[in-house]
């Protein structure tokens, strides 16, 4: 059977998003939203920009070993970045970056493909750094994500995991996403090890309105 990397994953740190307050959606070139955490930590949200290159870098090579291995590109690279950009500039990907302190300390991704039968799904990606999760800024960069694939009149979202990953499986079901498929050995780790490949989705029309945190 022909194996892949796999291509994205939603890490710890996502929480249940409320779509009925969903949020005024970030635009280029504006300095974004700032919000509060339950816990009082100051964040700015906005639209990723060039400019992140090396605080994303210093952010990707912070995170746990883990939370690499099922990543689109190997963004603790440069070469990595510049790629990811490359594909916000074409418009494949839209980039939600959370930024504390001058530092960025989450991002969420959608990601879609340009080809007719798949430019109206999109697959979502949440990173959150290990001091900011269980604080609710995964389910600000949710909410805020959400939106844009909205705009971006996307039909569905999809989500890829290993099935070890239990918590960001479990954060996905509260969403309503549901198990599409399990393939058997169909991704490789960093270390060359086959590791089965679980995909969910959810139509984002049909997101429910009475989901709670």
């Amino acid at each position: 059977m022909r194996r892949r990397f796999a291509r994205g994953v939603l890490t710890l740190g996502l929480a249940v998003v409320c779509l009925a307050q969903m949020p005024k959606p970030l635009e280029k070139d504006e300095p974004g939203k700032d919000i509060t955490l339950p816990n009082g930590a100051g964040i700015n949200l906005r639209l990723m920009e060039h400019g992140d290159k090396d605080k994303l870098l210093a952010f990707a090579r912070a995170l746990p070993q883990d939370d690499l291995l099922f990543l689109r590109t190997d963004i603790t690279e440069p070469a990595g970045v510049e790629e990811w950009m490359r594909n916000v500039d074409r418009g494949d990907t839209a980039t939600v970056i959370a930024e504390a302190s001058g530092e960025i300390v989450g991002y969420a991704s959608v990601h879609s493909d340009q080809a007719r039968w798949t430019r109206r799904v999109g697959e979502i990606r949440v990173q959150v750094g290990a001091n900011y999760r269980g604080v609710g800024l995964g389910r600000q960069l949710a909410a805020q994500i959400f939106q844009l694939g909205q705009l971006r009149g996307l039909k569905k979202m999809a989500a890829m995991m290993t099935p070890d990953q239990a918590g960001a499986r479990a954060a996905f079901e509260k969403l309503g996403f549901q198990v599409e498929a399990l393939l058997q050995d169909w991704v490789v780790d960093r270390d060359g090890r086959p590791r089965d490949l679980l995909i969910m989705s959810h139509d984002l029309e049909g997101l429910s309105d009475h989901v709670t945190a």
